[in-house]
């Protein structure tokens, strides 16, 4: 990424944000993997900026994808005193990130299946 460039959305991130977050996706969620997706490596201040979240928001959704394994951080010394920055990108390819969420919202399904299985004989047992 440039320094001093933001990434902004255009009308296919747009509609894919929806789609993810349509599925059950936290759309916080859905913002920063599109914004990370989009970019070779950013700061999380740059999320907030591109993605139009708060703060909180974008920590909360970087530790859930770094939990996820969707994202990879690592950290940038700073010269002199202070934190170093914390630089994110993705893990994988996007394609396969798309690969799990489809796997996990798949193993939902059928789960959902089995209990609506199992409710319905409970209730024919009655």
């Amino acid at each position: 990424m440039i320094k001093g460039k933001t990434y902004k959305f255009n009308q296919q991130d747009k509609k894919i944000i929806e789609v993810f977050s349509d599925l059950g996706m936290p759309k916080n969620l859905a913002k920063t993997l599109m914004y990370i997706s989009q970019v070779e490596e950013c700061r999380s201040a740059e999320i907030e900026r591109g993605a139009n979240l708060r703060q909180p928001e974008v920590s909360i959704a970087m530790q859930q994808l770094q939990k996820k394994g969707w994202i990879g951080k690592r950290d940038l010394k700073k010269k002199g005193k202070g934190r170093p920055v914390h630089l994110y990108k993705l893990a994988s390819p996007l394609d396969n990130i798309l690969s799990n969420f489809e796997k996990e919202k798949t193993a939902e399904i059928e789960s959902i299946k089995k209990d609506l299985a199992d409710l319905k004989n409970l209730v024919n047992s009655i």
